[in-house]
């Protein structure tokens, strides 16, 4: 039985398969990362792959690009009809197939033009074309719809253009399949709606694409098959028509039913306000004319979950960062109260001295340090906890994480794994732990489910409860109106660093968020 024989087909019949995967297993240092698993993808198709975070699909996607080289793994790759032994990414690429990365691989300092063709540039006897360069960059931004000057440095552009800047690279490298890991994760819906959109013209031009997301209304809004992952196996491959329901798709990724994406908010008293902040003003870091928060005032009382809403831009990170011991921008004025008494937060160690602690929505760059193991990274918030002058006791450290590796489900094979080496939903329950052993009074949480599964992201939304049951308060951003929508007792709405409306759980509405999100100044 070959492969084409084991998936689905497609739903107008199909063509041939431009990829067949067979039997791929891929360990590292004992564990199975992917066990016999199956993929086929057909030419001119968008395929999607889903599954929880830890599921295989990142590593099955760097077993085909090379990036995991052949005889680092079992099974057999054969692509546009030929055996698909790439030794590494340069490899796949001189076949035709291109990945953009969840992390974007463009050199902020270099040109759009020159991002494009940088290793691949027009060049003879060692000296650059820049009329051939800047002629073929503009085709190409032309062709993704990116009205930019291939002058333009990426530094001065935003995540979106930036995403179809690293979708003009590949089709610089003329990509018969174009793979993208989490494209829309970090775009506001804008900018999503754009990219897609995209997706399906380059699809309707003949490219190949496969797609890993975890949002599955994008994915079933674009898709003509979704293969499911969970724990490194093919579960099934799907065809997308108007039979084919979310319900469906989750039970495969996580292997049960989820009849609400939300947990149950248990009853538990909302106490007095603890947390305020009084016309709270913030200049941006390199242009001191310009206000990026501006005159901002909230509050959060003990066991609230409160949401901040708002569109890429509004300032709500800025907002966060700058209240949290002024990582962010050139303070411009403002008070912040705890239990009624006005506290000074002018560093991070002084903010966390007031028990106030910020998870960042990149934990990549700055929620993580991703060398170190999990034990350091749950206590280095808190390294007066488990040392005795200035000494650590890695015992007590170990005895610590342990305990939140099972209280938090974090996937690992023990506390002195690398977070680098976890999937992005575990990377976050990381970043959770450390500032949950912190005990906090205030937490504040940017993009807490950014980039993971819905299984992943119900254990967040239940811990953000538990927090709350605790007396704790929580402050929530999110590009997700359904998931504030979902989580909050009440919901800030932000524009242009001004604060445009506020709005009770009860008469929250997708429709009203959005209005107030679009709010002009006053």
């Amino acid at each position: 039985m070959t492969l084409s024989d084991t998936t689905g087909e497609r739903s107008d019949g199909g063509t041939s398969p431009l990829l067949e995967m067979q039997g791929i297993t891929k360990r590292f240092a004992g564990v199975t990362a992917l066990d016999e698993v199956n993929l086929m993808v057909r030419r001119g198709e968008i395929h999607a792959i889903c599954g929880e975070n830890g599921a295989g699909k990142s590593t099955l996607m760097k077993v085909l690009s090379g990036i995991y080289p052949v005889g680092s793994y079992e099974g057999e790759i054969v692509f546009d009809g030929q055996p698909g032994d790439f030794k590494d990414i340069r490899s796949s690429e001189r076949r035709g197939i291109g990945i953009i990365h969840q992390e974007l691989a463009l050199v902020p300092v270099l040109s759009i033009a020159e991002n494009i063709f940088l290793g691949n540039e027009h060049a003879s006897a060692g000296v650059i074309s820049w009329h051939e360069t800047m002629t073929d960059a503009a085709r190409l931004l032309a062709r993704v719809g990116l009205a930019e000057s291939p002058r333009t440095r990426i530094a001065d552009i935003g995540v979106g253009k930036q995403q179809l800047v690293e979708i003009a690279k590949a089709l610089s490298k003329k990509v018969k399949l174009l793979i993208l890991d989490e494209p829309t994760a970090a775009l506001n819906d804008e900018d999503s709606r754009h990219l897609l959109d995209l997706i399906v013209e380059l699809r309707d031009q003949g490219l190949t694409c496969i797609i890993i997301s975890h949002k599955l209304n994008e994915v079933t809004r674009v898709a003509d098959n979704i293969t499911i992952l969970r724990d490194g196996h093919t579960i099934e491959t799907l065809a997308v028509d108007d039979n084919l329901t979310e319900e469906h798709i989750i039970r495969g990724m996580v292997g049960r039913d989820m009849t609400d994406r939300f947990p149950d908010r248990t009853d538990h008293p909302i106490g007095d306000v603890t947390f305020a902040i009084e016309d709270w003003t913030v200049y941006h870091p390199l242009d001191q004319q310009r206000k990026v928060v501006d005159g901002v005032s909230l509050n959060v009382r003990r066991g609230e979950v409160v949401g901040l809403a708002g569109l890429m831009g509004a300032g709500r990170t800025e907002l966060a960062m700058s209240v949290f011991g002024r990582s962010y921008g050139k303070w411009a004025g403002g008070k912040i109260f705890k239990d009624g008494k006005e506290i000074r937060t002018r560093t991070v160690p002084e903010a966390i001295s007031h028990r106030i602690a910020y998870a960042t929505e990149d934990r990549k760059h700055y929620g993580l340090n991703l060398m170190d193991d999990i034990a350091r990274s749950v206590t280095l918030a808190s390294l007066p906890k488990v040392s005795r002058a200035s000494v650590i006791n890695e015992h007590e450290e170990t005895v610590v994480a342990e305990r939140f590796r099972k209280d938090m489900h974090i996937k690992a094979t023990s506390v002195r794994a690398t977070t680098g080496n976890l999937s992005g939903g575990n990377q976050q329950k990381v970043v959770l732990s450390k500032w949950i052993y912190a005990d906090p009074d205030v937490l504040i949480l940017d993009e807490p489910t950014r980039g993971i599964d819905v299984g992943a992201k119900y254990e967040i939304y239940t811990i953000i409860n538990s927090l709350a049951a605790q007396g704790k308060a929580v402050i929530v951003i999110s590009s997700e109106l359904p998931e504030l929508i979902g989580l909050c007792d009440r919901i800030y709405t932000l524009n242009e660093g001004q604060l445009t409306g506020e709005v009770a759980r009860e008469d929250a509405k997708q429709e009203t968020l959005m209005r107030y999100m679009m709010k002009g100044r006053s």
